[in-house]
This record gives structure tokens, sequence and C-alpha cells, in this order.
């Protein structure tokens, strides 16, 4: 499976990016919301971790962007340190498939990617 990890802070993408590595996934990373959707027409990926805050492009927009114009149901896991119920709400209703708040355990968003490819399976069943 072939992760895209979209953070802008440095440190949380070098992290995000090692433990998932570890876990024996793909993972491909960019820096901000406009090279992450280079990313996903380039790159094909099975799920998408995005920070709600980037440059250029917010996490909201991605995932508008993936939904409706790219028509694709392709997973997106939102992470933030946002605790507005709006921008969560919002980033429901433009089609994320999950939400984590930071801080987070990474253990956390491994069982949430899991859970997310249990369900792909479970509908393409």
């Amino acid at each position: 499976m072939k992760i895209l990890i979209c953070e802008d802070e440095e440190i949380m993408l070098t992290a995000l990016e090692f433990r998932l590595q570890r876990q024996g996934l793909q993972v491909v990373v960019a820096k901000d919301g406009k090279e992450a959707l280079e990313m996903i027409e380039k790159e094909a990926p099975d799920l998408v971790v995005a920070d709600i805050q980037m440059p250029h492009i917010s996490g909201l927009q991605l995932i508008q962007h993936v939904r409706e114009d790219m028509k694709s149901s392709l997973p997106v896991i939102v992470i933030s340190a946002l605790e507005h119920d709006e921008t969560v709400l919002e980033a429901f209703r433009l089609g994320a498939t999950d939400f984590i708040t930071k801080p987070f355990k990474p253990n956390e968003l491994i069982l949430r990617i899991r859970k997310a490819f249990q369900d792909i399976e479970l509908s393409e069943s």
C-alpha cells in the first residue's frame, strides 16, 4: 500500500514517514497542498494523510479537489491542531475519511490507516 503524507512541518513529516515505512508501507511525501495534488496524480497513492493548514492549498481544498474535480474516492485522513467543530464538520462534509487532532500518537494514525484499508476492502466485496 502506498501512502501520501502531506505535512508542512518537517519534523512531523519525517517522523510519520519513518513510522509508516517501519510498518511496511510505501510512503511518498509532499510539503504543501499544491505538491500533494501533483503527487496524487503522479504517484496514485492508496491513501492520503493531509494536514488541514498547509501552504498554497489547504487540506480542506485538497479534499474538495480530490472528490469534486478528480471524482475520486481516495481515502483522505486529515490531521490538524485545530479543534474547531466547524473545521472537523467541514472536512467530513467535503469527504474526509477520518480526522485526527494533533498531538496524536503514531500508533493511532497507523490504526486509522488500517481501518480505512479494511473499509475499502469491505466496500469492494
